[in-house]
């Protein structure tokens, strides 16, 4: 089976000769019934031929067009907490991607970073936005992933392109990691570019102004800034702890690439780095060859993501500690769109009886 980054490489045509340029090719072929369900989902929606269900909460989407690696975790926390500072009582709402005896990573992950706002996962998300009303006494509601999830009327779309590879190769799924094709983003509110760091102005003008082809909507740019190293105790040490210490990374996400960089700007010798696919439920298996690659290789430390951390469970591979890098959104650019998207949402949270 194909590995996800050498996928990525496929389709973004990186990967060279004939047999590169023939898959490609069959994979543009499978794209076709994709792309034909899309706009006939699509449209079916704008139609009207498919209900859109209101709920009486109002509802913000965080999304993307692209599959994963866009920063939705951090960017949910950060929209979630916003609306906290408010004063207003969220609920997360999502489809829970890898749910089936409990929460997925990503709903771990919240838990711990977010406490006070509970998180409902499932496939009817309009009936979750019913229990998160009556039952949960929410006041607003923040839909993880959904940009696609078109049944569940909402009141602001927020998009995020990913600044590492913000046009996912330029074609629809299989052939490109494209979810929707970019005509999509004129549904948006506001199109947020995330990991802005990680590319200069010139680069982040172009992507903006490529994207201004389907979009009139606002735009942001958010970097994510690691602010600790947590344990699986919850433990927190600072980010300075890493300076000169032999450090091993490991991580299951949809871009992998974007943690390699963090980890590359905080000061620590990364000698090896191990890529699990995005959402990786970590078996015994997979426990035993990760201590065997530390024995191996020898770090001072390991390191991964809160993602992966809240499902490994550990504190130590070995004798060596394991630590999560801790990341939070920061606004750079586009502050005062963002602010406008939150207070429209918090304008619309039904008064109280």
């Amino acid at each position: 089976m194909m590995k996800q980054e050498e996928f990525r490489r496929l389709v973004r045509g990186e990967s060279r000769g004939w047999l590169a340029s023939a898959t490609r090719g069959a994979l543009w072929v499978l794209s076709l019934p994709y792309a034909l369900g899309v706009s006939l989902r699509n449209l079916a929606f704008d139609r009207g031929w498919r209900e859109v269900v209101r709920a009486r909460l109002p509802v913000l989407s965080v999304g993307n067009v692209t599959v994963g690696g866009t920063g939705k975790t951090p960017m949910v926390e950060y929209f979630a907490s916003q609306l906290r500072e408010k004063g207003l009582r969220v609920c997360l709402l999502s489809r829970g991607y890898g749910v089936s005896d409990g929460p997925n990573d990503e709903a771990l992950v919240l838990e711990e970073n977010l406490p006070d706002v509970p998180h409902l996962q499932g496939r009817n998300r309009a009936q979750l936005a019913t229990i998160a009303d009556e039952e949960l006494e929410s006041q607003v509601l923040v839909l993880d992933d959904g940009f696609q999830h078109r049944r569940l009327g909402r009141d602001a779309d927020v998009v995020l392109i990913d600044a590492t590879d913000p046009f996912g190769g330029g074609r629809l799924l299989p052939a490109g990691l494209l979810r929707e094709p970019f005509s999509s983003l004129g549904r948006a509110d506001l199109v947020v570019l995330t990991r802005r760091d990680a590319i200069d102005e010139d680069q982040r003008r172009s992507i903006k102004r490529r994207l201004g082809r389907w979009t009139k909507a606002p735009w942001a740019e958010v970097s994510f800034d690691p602010t600790a190293l947590v344990d699986a105790e919850g433990a927190e040490r600072p980010i300075a702890a890493l300076a000169g210490k032999r450090v091993a990374t490991f991580c299951g996400l949809g871009n992998p690439e974007g943690f390699r960089r963090t980890v590359a700007l905080l000061g620590g010798e990364t000698i090896d780095h191990r890529d699990f696919p995005d959402h990786h439920p970590y078996s015994r298996d997979d426990i035993e060859s990760l201590l065997a690659w530390v024995a191996e290789v020898r770090p001072e430390l390991v390191l991964t993501t809160q993602k992966d951390l809240v499902k490994v469970r550990l504190t130590l591979l070995g004798s060596v500690p394991l630590a999560a890098v801790k990341i939070a959104a920061r606004v750079d650019e586009g502050a005062e769109a963002i602010d406008h998207v939150l207070a429209q949402i918090a304008a619309k949270v039904p008064r109280e009886e």
